[in-house]
C-alpha cells in the first residue's frame, strides 16, 4: 500500500517516523512518502520537503510567507495526484493540512488525522470540517475524546507518544556512555528557546540575561533540530556559562537540574523527565494580541491544560522579563516543597497518559486497516 504523510515541525517528524516503523511492521510492503524531516526519512519514507520551509509561526509570521505557504499547498497537491497514494495521514499541522484535506476528499482520497489539532483551545467550528473530510482522527491527549463528543464526533484516543519516547530514551540512557558536556557538573540548568527562529530570537536573549545573574550554573541551550549551529553562536559568545548542545535534548534533560522552556512540546518532555521548569512564552505583539483574543483556554503549557491545573508556572508575554524568569527559577532551584509537589504533579501526569497504550502502533493499525 501506498500512504502518504504529512507533518509540518520538528514533533511530527518524530512521532511520524515512530508511526513509520510501526506501519512497515504491520505492512512490510508499505512504500511511504512524506513531508517530515530526517526522522522520518531515517525511518524508511522518501522525503519530498523538508518541515523546516513549511513552519511559519503566529498570525503576522503567516500574512508574510503566505505566497510560499500557498505555492507549498500547490507543490502538495500536484504531488499527490501524481503519487495516487492510497490514504493520505495528516501529522497534526492543520494550517497546512486541512485545506490539503478539503482538497484531497473529494477526490475520494482516504484521509487519517494523527495526533488531533488543538481546536479546543480555538477554532472549535473546525470539528465540522474534520466530520466531513477526515476518516479517522486520532487524538493524544486524554480530555479530547470527550471534547469531541460534545460534537457528536466519534474519535479514537491512542494514547501520548511522548510516553514510548521518552521510556526509550531513559532506557538508552542506562546504556550510553556520559557525554563529556555533563561531566563533573550537576548544576545544569537547560534552555529550550523553540525551534524556529523567530521564537529563538524573542525568547533566548531573556533567557540568557538570566544565565548571566547565576554563574554558579552551567545553562545549556537546546539546538532545535532544524537550525544551524551558526544562527546561535552570535547570541552565546559574551556568555561563558552557556553552552550550545546538538542532537542531545534528552540527554540534556535527564542531566538537568531545572529547565525554562518555550510554549509546545517541549513542555511536556520536561515534565515527563522529571524536570522542573518554569514555562516562558513570548511572541510577536501582533500574532500576541490577535491570539489574546481569539484563544479560549486557561493554560498555555500542555503540562498544565493536561492536569487542568497551574502545575508549572507560565510566564507570559510582558510578564517574561529576566527578573520574573530569574525569580521564579531561584525558587524551583532552592525550595524543597515545590520541587516535591510538582514531582508529584509530573507523575500523575506520567500514569494518565502512560494508561493511553502504545500511540504509534495503535495508531498505525487504524491507518493500515482503513487504507485497506
Amino acid at each position: 500500500m501506498k500512504y502518504y504523510l504529512i507533518a509540518g515541525e520538528a514533533s511530527g517528524d518524530l512521532h511520524g517516523s515512530n508511526l513509520i516503523r510501526e506501519i512497515k511492521l504491520l505492512d512490510p510492503e508499505a512504500n511511504i512518502r512524506c513531508w517530515g524531516g530526517d526522522k522520518m526519512q531515517a525511518a524508511g519514507a522518501t522525503l519530498v520537503k523538508n518541515y523546516k520551509d513549511l513552519a511559519f509561526m503566529g498570525f503576522a509570521e503567516v500574512l508574510m510567507n503566505l505566497r510560499t505557504i500557498l505555492g507549498n499547498m500547490k507543490f502538495c497537491k500536484k504531488d499527490i495526484q501524481a503519487w495516487k497514494p492510497d490514504i493520505i495521514v495528516m501529522i497534526d499541522f492543520p494550517g497546512f493540512n486541512l485545506p490539503i484535506a478539503k482538497w484531497a476528499k473529494p477526490l475520494g482520497y482516504k484521509i487519517a488525522w494523527y495526533i488531533s489539532p488543538q481546536v479546543w483551545a480555538w477554532k472549535e467550528k473546525r470539528v465540522k470540517d474534520f466530520k466531513i473530510y477526515v476518516d479517522r482522527m486520532m487524538c493524544i491527549l486524554p480530555f479530547e475524546k470527550d471534547f469531541y463528543k460534545k460534537w457528536h464526533y466519534e474519535v479514537d484516543y491512542v494514547g501520548h507518544p511522548l510516553v514510548e519516547v521518552i521510556e526509550k530514551a531513559k532506557a538508552d540512557a542506562v546504556m550510553k556512555p556520559l557525554l563529556p558536556i555533563f561531566a563533573g557538573s550537576e548544576k545544569i540548568i537547560a534552555l529550550l528557546p523553540g525551534s524556529r527562529k523567530q521564537e529563538i530570537l524573542t525568547k533566548l536573549p531573556v533567557m540568557l540575561a538570566v544565565a548571566q545573574r547565576m554563574p554558579e550554573y552551567r545553562f545549556i541551550v537546546a539546538q532545535a533540530p532544524g537550525q544551524d549551529t551558526g544562527f546561535y553562536e552570535p547570541l552565546l559568545n559574551d556568555y561563558p556559562n552557556v553552552t550550545l548542545l546538538k542532537d542531545a535534548t534528552y540527554d540534556l534533560l535527564i542531566h538537568a537540574s531545572a529547565a525554562l522552556v518555550t510554549s509546545g512540546t517541549a513542555t511536556l518532555e520536561t515534565a515527563l523527565f522529571g524536570v522542573p521548569e518554569v514555562v516562558c512564552y513570548k511572541a510577536n505583539p501582533i500574532s500576541y494580541q490577535i491570539a489574546k483574543r481569539i484563544i479560549k483556554i486557561k493554560y498555555i503549557s500542555l503540562v498544565n491544560l493536561i492536569m487542568d491545573k497551574l502545575v508549572v508556572k507560565e510566564l507570559i508575554q510582558d510578564d517574561m522579563s529576566p527578573d520574573t524568569v530569574y525569580r521564579e527559577l531561584s525558587v524551583i532551584l532552592n525550595d524543597t516543597n515545590v520541587r516535591k509537589t510538582m514531582q508529584d504533579d509530573y507523575q500523575a501526569l506520567w500514569e494518565l497518559l502512560r494508561s493511553g497504550g502504545n500511540a504509534s502502533a495503535k495508531t498505525a493499525e487504524i491507518i493500515c486497516k482503513l487504507a485497506n
